[in-house]
């Protein structure tokens, strides 16, 4: 029998294999608020991998905001949300996030990795079938795993394997068909394509869920997403408020009134979390009046996106294509990618390496992510460093 002393050699054998393959993620300390300029200590530098894709993580009005709801309503709930921990806030911000997505309905969630681990389970059983996108976000995938529908695959945005998984699911005798996806594919910036799935959807008698994480606040008309972008209307919707929409943390499933409250009785990540702080939960309100009016820095963003994409073609890295604000510069392997973000860091540009198990082995990457925070001066001195650094090891000419 294994005592508890092999047990923590067999932890550290582990570690000391994933730092040998230039696998380990490093933390580095921020010693600023989140923005388009950072300090790390007394170093300043440009943030190129924040998910705050309008720069609002550190907006007065959302600041204001919070201070004002703890004032008012306190620090925190100490209970989950069907004991003592639903205020009247958390209703209102509900109320809000579903009449802003389109839908009957929403339901708050620590963080949408708790959404979408609450989704599938309570909803469909060994009788019903989900079909689901091989490049979904991890927390989609245990969500599945929790539920006991039958589980089908389809490759990423392949249409024609989405029907032969639809067709197979329906001969397999499902009752109910979900077909689950992100709206962006995280990792390469790449849309969903929404349209030909709802038409899918539509023609075997499915249903649709996406998971907007990265589309909410500024994809589509008043930031309604992928779904308003594309001009679709999808079932079921979950999203973050730890993105676009203020940076912090909190997650949701907005959808059909009944589905909803069926949500409230039996999602085990609403029943068995604390409800969202009274902070969180005002500045959420604030965040939504300054989205909806954000057409200005929505069209910031995306000039910043297509100048950024233009200066690193320009400059010889090897990009994935899209329209985005995430712009994966792709380098293959994980210690490469590794050393050029620490160039990078040494330049004053912070990024990130990603490699696997975040991507498949093989297609490591630095992750750039566009933000309208940031302004064309800001934008070249990046590219400057990152024509030094490529150059340095090799990665362009």
């Amino acid at each position: 029998m294994a005592t508890a002393r092999e047990f923590l050699a067999h932890v550290a054998q582990t570690l000391a294999q994933i730092d040998a393959e230039g696998l380990t993620k490093h933390e580095r300390e921020i010693t600023s608020p989140q923005g388009g300029r950072i300090e790390l200590g007394t170093r300043p530098a440009i943030n190129l991998c924040a998910n705050n894709y309008l720069g609002l993580a550190n907006h007065p009005r959302l600041r204001e905001a919070a201070i004002e709801a703890m004032d008012t309503r306190g620090y925190g709930m100490a209970s989950v949300r069907f004991i003592c921990g639903t205020q009247d806030l958390h209703h209102e911000l509900e109320r809000r996030i579903a009449a802003f997505l389109g839908h009957e309905a929403s339901i708050l969630f620590a963080s949408c990795f708790d959404a979408n681990g609450a989704l599938f389970e309570p909803l469909l059983g060994p009788e019903d079938a989900i079909i689901s996108d091989a490049l979904n976000h991890a927390s989609i995938i245990d969500g599945i795993r929790l539920s006991k529908a039958k589980r089908y695959r389809y490759a990423n945005s392949d249409m024609d394997d989405l029907e032969t998984q639809l067709q197979e699911a329906r001969n397999d005798g499902a009752r109910f068909i979900l077909i689950a996806t992100d709206g962006v594919f995280s990792m390469d910036g790449y849309l969903a394509r929404l349209p030909e799935i709802r038409n899918l959807a539509d023609r075997y008698g499915a249903m649709v869920m996406v998971d907007d994480c990265h589309a909410t606040g500024f994809m589509g008309p008043k930031g309604a997403g992928t779904p308003a972008h594309f001009g679709v209307h999808i079932d079921l919707v979950t999203g973050t408020l730890g993105k676009a929409l203020g940076g912090a943390l909190g997650g949701y499933i907005a959808g059909p009134q009944a589905v909803i409250d069926l949500l409230r009785q039996r999602a085990r990540p609403y029943l068995f979390s604390n409800a969202l702080p009274p902070a969180i939960v005002g500045a959420a309100l604030a965040v939504l009046d300054l989205v909806e009016d954000a057409d200005d820095l929505r069209a910031t963003l995306f000039r910043n996106t297509a100048y950024w994409r233009q200066g690193l073609e320009d400059a010889g890295f090897k990009l994935l294509p899209g329209e985005h604000p995430i712009v994966p510069v792709m380098l293959g392997d994980a210690v490469l990618a590794q050393e050029m973000a620490r160039a990078l860091d040494a330049l004053g540009v912070y990024v990130a390496g990603f490699f696997y198990p975040v991507v498949p082995k093989g297609t490591a990457r630095i992750r750039t992510q566009m933000n309208a925070a940031l302004t064309t001066a800001d934008l070249d001195t990046a590219l400057d460093a990152f024509r030094t650094a490529g150059r340095q090891l090799g990665v362009i000419r």
